[in-house]
């Protein structure tokens, strides 16, 4: 579901593109994607299952990029996906979305009954919500999209995140868009 729902974002992205190559571009992303889903029956082992979700991911984040509008992509560049800490604005802002989503998927199987500790896909690990992580991957889309549209329509943008010592990229508190998002 993960691969197939981040297929999705880059064919709209290529839909919506302004320039023909960012569209030309996220359509050979999406056929990437494309060929990644036909393997998945082939996957014998969870270890391969996993090197292929995780080929297909750093395929993903490599054209997202040319989802963000061409005056927003000097702000929002990413190169790869990035956490613990984040790099740069745009992992800062997945991370903090991803961060919600994880939260509420913890919480739905809290109140179903199920412990969220005790996941397939994800190791398991002390203290790690592995099915929580398991089924949020389903919904990360969401999470992504949401993000594209804060920064393509201008509701977040570079002043709203603060770098530290180190490189880290945060999404800041203090600014007004910051609380706003956070309040969401």
């Amino acid at each position: 579901g993960k691969i197939k729902n981040a297929r999705q974002v880059l064919l709209r992205g290529a839909r919506e593109a302004k320039d023909a190559a960012d569209g030309a571009s996220l359509g050979r992303s999406a056929d990437d994607l494309a060929a990644a889903l036909r393997a998945l029956p082939g996957a014998t082992d969870l270890d391969m299952l996993r090197g292929l979700e995780g080929e297909a991911a750093r395929q993903y984040f490599a054209g997202l990029n040319r989802v963000v509008r061409l005056d927003a992509r000097a702000s929002f560049q990413m190169d790869g996906r990035t956490r613990r800490p984040p790099r740069d604005r745009m992992n800062a802002l997945l991370s903090f979305l991803y961060s919600m989503l994880m939260n509420d998927c913890r919480s739905a199987l809290e109140a179903a009954g199920l412990d969220p500790q005790v996941g397939f896909l994800h190791a398991l690990r002390p203290g790690r919500a592995a099915l929580a992580l398991d089924l949020m991957e389903e919904f990360r889309a969401i999470a992504d999209r949401l993000a594209l549209t804060l920064i393509n329509r201008g509701q977040i943008g570079a002043g709203d995140f603060v770098e530290r010592e180190g490189g880290a990229v945060l999404l800041e508190g203090e600014s007004g868009t910051g609380k706003e998002l956070a309040a969401r």
